[in-house]
């Protein structure tokens, strides 16, 4: 019903992941699996949706408050997760980063701690360090089946230090790629809310999730969070820009307004990123669907191929996001070597683990988000590069 299989060409349209691929990795010929966007069209339905805005040909200042906006919002999380949500809870941003920046500035002073399970999104630490805070991590612990856990007496630890104000949840976890269950959830809101941690939770990966999502709005026992998401991720307009939050406490909702509209002029949004929004909450859950199978494929195929090439690998397909998180410490590759093969001799470009903390050293992000014949191509890069530092050992 949907084409996810035929490549798209992205060059020459100013994408990061494609045209820009040499600020990160020093060359531009390369295949690249690196920013978390994705390779594929959009929906039909956000195409025809955006379409009919751009026929009408006048762009001027728009608006987000309104029920069109803030209904698919709250209609989605109420179908796909049985979540009510209020609509007058509910408030735009220009990127969930931002939001997220804003919120640590109005519950924290400088010098506070932000409490985040690492390894972690890279823009969470340099964010915290921009606004003068301190990042308190709570590394994850490896199974041995392959998935990741929460250190509780390290977390709680942690978070009983009087510096720690507040936790930033990323549900799922990006890159781990876990999706929490409500058993982790309450233990991670009895412990803040016996330590006066308030919580905001970037779910923007949400979509992605191929086992049960819980909003935070569902366990919460007070008034103290924020759930920050977007359609960007599970839906690929990123370029649009547009996100929101649920905030509970109103006080909060009006100080965050006040920063939003008066003090970074930001009151009118992208027309184009609310349309976007409403038609892929309205009427985009089938396309949806078909893309979550999709994904779920491809991450089986690297599964797959990996552990057939490096049985100690192990690899475990995530139970979120469209991140494939890759432990390469059982073959004790040196990163650096392995690094400069891909780039070099194979031409490809996958994120280094290390980029999202000390924790993620000896483990790569592959993105899958993409046709799979490009992955067919990115997986044998990476096994014929492992090969060739395995046997150079030898």
């Amino acid at each position: 019903m949907f084409d996810f299989s035929t490549p798209v060409n992205r060059y020459g349209t100013y994408c990061t992941q494609w045209d820009y691929v040499a600020d990160r990795f020093g060359s531009d010929d390369l295949l690249p699996f690196t920013i978390s966007d994705m390779d594929f069209a959009v929906a039909p339905c956000i195409q025809q949706a955006l379409s009919t805005r751009l026929d009408h040909a006048v762009f001027g200042y728009s608006r987000w408050n309104h029920a069109d906006f803030k209904d698919a919002i709250s209609g989605w999380f109420l179908r796909r997760y049985h979540s009510n949500i209020d609509p007058n809870s509910i408030v735009y941003g220009p990127s969930v980063i931002y939001i997220i920046s804003q919120l640590v500035q109005l519950w924290t002073e400088v010098g506070d701690g932000v409490l985040v399970h690492t390894p972690a999104y890279d823009a969470f630490a340099n964010m915290l360090s921009a606004n003068q805070r301190q990042l308190l991590t709570s590394p994850l612990l490896k199974t041995k089946a392959g998935s990741y856990e929460i250190d509780w007496p390290q977390f709680e630890a942690q978070a009983a230090r009087s510096e720690c104000k507040v936790l930033l949840l990323c549900s799922p976890q990006n890159p781990t790629g876990r999706v929490w269950t409500r058993d982790e959830l309450e233990r991670m809101v009895q412990i803040c809310h016996q330590y006066g941690v308030k919580v905001i939770s970037d779910d923007i990966h949400m979509d992605i999730a191929f086992s049960d999502y819980i909003p935070w709005s569902q366990i919460a026992v007070d008034q103290q969070w924020a759930l920050v998401s977007s359609a960007s991720k599970s839906f690929n307009i990123p370029a649009l820009t547009g996100a929101y939050a649920v905030i509970a406490d109103q006080c909060t909702q009006q100080e965050y307004l006040t920063q939003l509209k008066a003090a970074h002029g930001l009151s009118s949004p992208s027309i184009l990123g609310v349309i976007g929004h409403i038609a892929a909450y309205n009427d985009g859950e089938p396309w949806l669907v078909s893309l979550k199978d999709y994904l779920h494929g491809n991450l089986a195929y690297v599964a797959e191929q990996l552990n057939q090439a490096f049985p100690a690998l192990n690899y475990q397909v995530p139970q979120g996001t469209y991140l494939a998180w890759i432990d390469l410490t059982p073959l004790q590759i040196d990163m650096d070597a392995l690094q400069q093969l891909l780039i070099n001799d194979y031409h490809v470009a996958i994120m280094r683990g290390d980029t999202y903390g000390v924790e993620g050293g000896g483990y790569v992000r592959l993105n899958v988000g993409c046709p799979r014949s490009k992955i067919e191509i990115g997986v044998a890069a990476l096994i014929a590069a492992l090969h060739r530092l395995i046997d150079s050992s030898e």
